[in-house]
């Protein structure tokens, strides 16, 4: 086979490799494609977005679940209200002797007073008192429910006094459940118990802090926040009410990192977050010979009402009211590193960096190199 031959051969082989090179994924022209971001029967489509000020800005004032915010500033359960389950004590006087209960009934033989043994209080409110009958305290506080007792024995017993006692709290409680020590119903007290504290009489957490979710679920909504957003903010420690359930979740907060990174990893975080510059750089950061700091990407899916914010006259590929968002850093400009600081990566997103220009040349370089190898191994068969 002749040089002039050959030549053509080998050109064609090497145009054809171009587009097999090997690659970590999709360069940054990739993503400015038009075709690529438009939805098709194939593909979802997604939309660009530039990391700008005012994208921050407004990703950042969506604000974060809050507990306050969705519940109140509830403030505990103040006086203790008698409810149907509780176990209920009752202790009746007489002031004179020889009346109803100082007979050989009473539990103290000889005395004026009598103890009524604990009664669950009934569906219907009520407890029974002997000689009144069935007398109803569910809804009343624990000195309401004595009046009502004296009142029902008053032309009965001998100017009757009663204290009432609740042996067992059950309607006032909190269902505690997950990844506690100790999962059960706390009673509440009086002077009122915080998330945290309810948390804590169930034997406390069983997972790290900054892994730890909690779910709180209270009159048929239900919300979820960071453990570590209780303790760091106050004002979301609220009360809790009777009713509430309370569940603890571990839950570790990761993002994937792929492309010209220096690690191609499921990376870890906090539930106290992570920004994109630390996110960069858990993921082993940029290598100097493989990425390109002016394609550095986040991909997620957002609201649709969020994006149309951001890019109110494109046609958006949403779909169920989301889209595929592509948020895209430049970091060879520092005003972008001063926003990555700013901008929250979340859970389950994807950090993305493009190979540089160069990458894809000096891979070129290479196959052309080797097609001058064949080439002059050619050339030199041809000569023989």
């Amino acid at each position: 086979m002749t040089l002039a031959r050959l030549l053509p051969l080998v050109l064609t082989v090497l145009l054809g490799a171009c587009t097999i090179l090997p690659s970590k994924g999709p360069t940054a022209a990739a993503f400015n494609s038009p075709e690529n971001q438009a939805a098709s029967e194939t593909s979802e489509g997604f939309v660009v977005v530039d990391l700008t000020p005012p994208v921050v800005e407004r990703l950042n004032g969506r604000g974060h679940p809050s507990f306050g915010g969705l519940f109140g500033a509830y403030r505990g359960v103040g006086q203790y209200r008698i409810g149907v389950g509780d176990a209920v004590g009752v202790t009746v006087w007489e002031a004179n002797g020889g009346g109803l209960f100082a007979g050989a009934g009473a539990t103290a033989t000889g005395s004026r007073s009598v103890n009524i043994p604990p009664q669950v209080v009934d569906r219907d409110g009520a407890i029974t008192i002997p000689y009144a009958g069935r007398v109803t305290v569910a809804g009343l506080a624990l000195a309401e429910a004595e009046a009502r007792i004296v009142s029902a024995l008053q032309g009965k017993a001998i100017e009757p006094q009663a204290v009432v006692s609740v042996d067992r709290n059950v309607s006032n409680t909190v269902t505690v459940t997950g990844d506690v020590v100790n999962g059960r119903r706390i009673p509440l007290t009086q002077a009122g118990d915080r998330i945290l504290d309810v948390i804590a009489a169930a034997g406390g957490a069983r997972s790290p802090t900054d892994e730890t979710w909690v779910t709180l679920t209270r009159g048929g909504r239900t919300l979820t926040v960071a453990m570590g957003t209780l303790i760091s903010t106050p004002k979301e420690n609220i009360f809790a009410r009777p009713g509430d359930t309370i569940t603890v979740v571990r839950e570790v907060q990761e993002f994937t990192a792929l492309g010209a990174t220096g690690r191609n990893a499921i990376v870890d975080f906090s539930t106290e977050g992570i920004t994109l510059e630390k996110a960069v750089a858990k993921a082993g950061g940029l290598i100097d010979e493989l990425s390109d700091p002016g394609g550095v990407f986040l991909l997620r899916r957002e609201p649709a009402e969020l994006v149309r914010a951001f890019k109110p006259e494109a046609e958006l590929p949403a779909r169920q009211g989301e889209v595929n968002v592509v948020y895209r850093a430049d970091l060879r400009d520092p005003n972008t590193l001063f926003l990555a600081k700013r901008f929250n990566v979340e859970h389950d997103d994807i950090l993305y960096v493009s190979g540089a220009p160069s990458t894809e040349l000096r891979k070129f370089l290479v196959l052309v190199g080797l097609a001058a190898e064949s080439v002059n191994y050619g050339s030199l068969i041809a000569s023989r």
